[in-house]
């Protein structure tokens, strides 16, 4: 892979919107006297997830269910495995589950037994993500596939005409790749995001090979040992927990960015993006459906997509407290701050940017 020379910003532009912002938002927490990290609400949410994915793993591997049963448990899972990647893995992984690293780090392993490797997400989503947030040729997240167009400034292909379609079944396989081929291919690439031919630490891939095999042996092997099952079967609930799991998280991170009302800016001849890099966030973000308690209790606060990228460090039970207040900043200074009241209005909005990225006749202003 061809080296990618680093995109920065112009942080000396428009500075006096994210130093109040973070002033305020550190004032709510002091004058509450609410630490930024996991509360008893985020705690007992941890336990119900992990319960939900693990509990119905283990009704399963006892063998006293019908088929039929198991089966509904596999969906169940997937939906307990998106649940644990929004709300505790993904807290964890940017350290703001707990102001114990330790704590952080145990709670990282998580997204390991799911299946996928936190120290590779770590650099491609917390590093690359959300630095390079809808940036052409460098934020990672634009890339599902190659017949999937998410941004305007990526190669038209003829494909991408029905993209609006596919795209939702692309979705659905996020997490079957994620298992079986992107982490490998991740730690394999020479250069990945900043950095330029990166040597990952021994430690890290002895990680990645033991929890791979920890992965495959509970839900591929184990499952043949001691179920009286047949391959077809171990492959229909297989695919049932990744097809649910692979299209809950696939929506929800494309709701939060590549939206009608989110930019994709291109940086100048110099490489740079001639904005503060908070602001720069502002534009490219979007939140949704901030009073559907239930799905915010679901994907982790993350439909406060505009708060978690201002504030990575904060835990996300407590986005909904401070998103009023970094709307209110946003509004002082006049800008966007993107969003949509249901989540409905988000799919349709996600949507309708798939034809028109589709389109080839299209035409993507940056003004």
């Amino acid at each position: 892979m061809a080296i990618v020379e680093k995109v920065t910003f112009n942080n000396r532009n428009s500075r006096e919107f994210g130093k109040t912002v973070k002033e305020r938002v550190d004032q709510y927490f002091e004058e509450n006297g609410i630490s930024r990290h996991a509360n008893s609400a985020m705690v007992i949410k941890t336990i119900l997830l992990l319960s939900l994915y693990f509990g119905s793993y283990a009704l399963i591997i006892s063998g006293q269910l019908s088929l039929g049963a198991m089966w509904f448990l596999t969906f169940l899972m997937g939906i307990g495995m998106a649940g644990i990647g929004f709300s505790v893995s993904h807290d964890a992984l940017h350290g703001a589950y707990s102001s114990n690293s330790k704590v952080n780090r145990a709670l990282g392993f998580t997204f390991d037994l799911l299946g996928a490797n936190g120290y590779i997400w770590k650099i491609t989503h917390n590093i690359i993500h959300h630095t390079y947030t809808n940036i052409h040729g460098h934020d990672e997240d634009l890339e599902v596939a190659g017949f999937i167009r998410l941004s305007p400034h990526s190669e038209f292909k003829m494909v991408h005409r029905v993209q609006h379609i596919l795209a939702f079944f692309a979705y659905s396989l996020a997490t079957f790749f994620w298992v079986f081929i992107k982490d490998y291919k991740n730690f394999l690439k020479p250069n990945i995001g900043p950095y330029n031919n990166k040597n990952h630490p021994l430690s890290e891939w002895v990680i990645l090979i033991v929890t791979k095999v920890i992965y495959y042996t509970y839900m591929l092997v184990l499952p043949m040992l001691l179920l009286d099952i047949t391959w077809v079967h171990l492959l229909i609930g297989f695919t049932t927990l990744h097809l649910t799991a692979g299209l809950i998280l696939g929506v929800i991170f494309q709701l939060a960015h590549v939206v009608e009302e989110t930019d994709h800016p291109l940086p100048d001849e110099t490489n740079m993006i001639d904005e503060h890099w908070m602001i720069h966030e502002m534009v490219t973000t979007n939140n949704f459906a901030r009073d559907n308690k239930a799905l915010c209790w679901f994907v982790g606060g993350l439909n406060f997509q505009i708060e978690h990228h201002l504030f990575p460090k904060v835990c996300s039970i407590h986005y909904p407290a401070i998103s009023p207040i970094v709307e209110q900043t946003a509004n002082e200074f006049n800008i966007p701050y993107n969003q949509h009241d249901t989540f409905f209005e988000a799919v349709a909005s996600h949507y309708r940017t798939l034809k028109k990225f589709g389109n080839p006749n299209f035409t993507y202003s940056t003004a």
